[in-house]
């Protein structure tokens, strides 16, 4: 008998599994360093324009809260930004019951989403789900997973963070093209206003949706999922990591948002005493 889950991916959620680089540093041309790691950044209102990243740190919050319900929430609210980590986490819950009704067929569906771009940790774990279906579980997330594509998919959901990345640049920068050459943004902290380069708060690799999508695929193509074996242990060989067993269907950008209470990260909370 196997068991497996995601140990090593819970705190990666909160904090994305970059190189490390010091706040001050220049970020690297592979990927850049964090931004969820900088207080100054994540205070000048950095996650304002990244939905996807905040609901997820919002339900890392609560789940260390210990309140698994509005973690569930937020992390379909997350998902509806394309957050792939974040479908996977709703994936979790379902097939454990933590949060909400165990549901293993609908699980399915959520972690065959989240391995929808061919990250390997989330096509093992789909696999792994598969694996333990009964024939009657699998029609039925096969049936079941047609609706969470229309509405989670990447057809219907990366057109709602491209939306929010650009609306938010543009907010600041009053430009169309973004030029931020020039521009410093100041913000509050316990010892006064303190300022950040706008070159970095606006490196196209956060805000450019085409660019944004690379630096995740860069994080997460290969994360480190934990295994718990339990019994003899299997090898579970993906047939194809990017085939999906969920008919094609027409995506609904225009889905409802799921709801959740309305809040902020602790990360954006007001420094200033």
């Amino acid at each position: 008998m196997k068991r497996w889950t995601l140990p090593l991916l819970l705190p990666m959620l909160a904090l994305l599994p970059v190189a490390g680089h010091a706040a001050d540093k220049k970020p690297t041309a592979a990927i850049p360093a964090d931004p969820t790691t900088d207080p100054l950044m994540i205070t000048a209102g950095f996650l304002s324009g990244h939905p996807d990243l905040r609901f997820r740190l919002l339900g890392m919050e609560k789940r260390t809260a210990g309140d698994q319900e509005a973690a569930f929430k937020f992390f379909q609210r997350a998902a509806f930004y394309a957050d792939k980590p974040s479908q996977a986490m709703v994936a979790e819950m379902l097939w454990n019951g933590t949060g909400t009704a165990a549901d293993r067929a609908l699980a399915y569906a959520w972690m065959d989403l989240a391995a929808e771009r061919g990250y390997q940790g989330f096509v093992e774990l789909r696999e792994r789900y598969w694996a333990a279906l009964t024939p009657a579980q699998r029609e039925q997330a096969i049936a079941q997973g047609e609706a969470i594509y229309a509405r989670f998919g990447d057809a219907a959901a990366k057109p709602r963070i491209a939306v929010a990345l650009r609306r938010e640049r543009r907010n600041v920068t009053g430009s169309r093209t973004g030029f931020t050459g020039n521009l410093r943004i100041v913000v509050p902290g316990p010892a006064g206003p303190e300022e950040i380069d706008g070159s970095k708060f606006y490196d196209d690799r956060y805000w450019d949706p085409d660019k944004y999508q690379q630096w995740h695929d860069a994080i997460w193509a290969k994360p480190r999922v934990a295994t718990v074996n339990v019994g003899e242990a299997t090898q579970v060989k993906p047939e194809n990591d990017r085939k999906t067993r969920i008919p094609e269907v027409t995506p609904d950008p225009n889905a409802r948002e799921p709801q959740t209470e309305d809040l902020q990260p602790a990360a954006l909370d007001d420094p200033t005493p």
